[in-house]
């Protein structure tokens, strides 16, 4: 039964990069921009990492044009301006916290990338925790 189970999975996962994972390409535009926007300024450079990191990742590279991604990029680093709206973005990043471990690194990784632009900030380090723990993960195990 478990090798029908890994072809059936796989079969999903396939379908599921080609028509898009709006929860997962959510989660992880909502990490980037809760990042991007820690230290009070959005460099041009830390959206580009984000666009790289996110078009990096098998799934949301299928199911997403670039400029998709940027639309809803920029649209989650417009919520991350707030309280508000950088807790819904941390909701949007909750609800991806049951998927298997790979997608929730993933999501860390892209926004640990785009902290590590110049370096990770203590403000970033704060909004890298955050995401962390709303994916469930390990941060210091990530970064180190």
């Amino acid at each position: 039964m478990g090798y029908l189970h890994d072809i059936v999975d796989r079969f999903r996962r396939t379908v599921t990069a080609y028509a898009g994972d709006d929860a997962l390409m959510r989660a992880a535009v909502s990490a980037s921009a809760n990042v991007i926007v820690a230290d009070g300024e959005v460099a041009g450079e830390e959206f580009e990492a984000a666009l790289a990191g996110l078009r990096a990742d098998p799934v949301l590279e299928k199911g997403y044009d670039g400029l998709m991604l940027q639309e809803e990029l920029y649209d989650a680093i417009g919520r991350a301006r707030t309280r508000a709206g950088r807790m819904q973005n941390l909701h949007a990043i909750e609800a991806i916290a049951g998927r298997p471990l790979e997608q929730r690194q993933s999501v860390f990784l892209i926004a640990a990338d785009v902290a590590d632009h110049e370096g990770i900030s203590p403000v970033e380090h704060k909004a890298l925790g955050e995401v962390a723990a709303a994916l469930g993960l390990d941060m210091a195990a990530l970064l180190g």
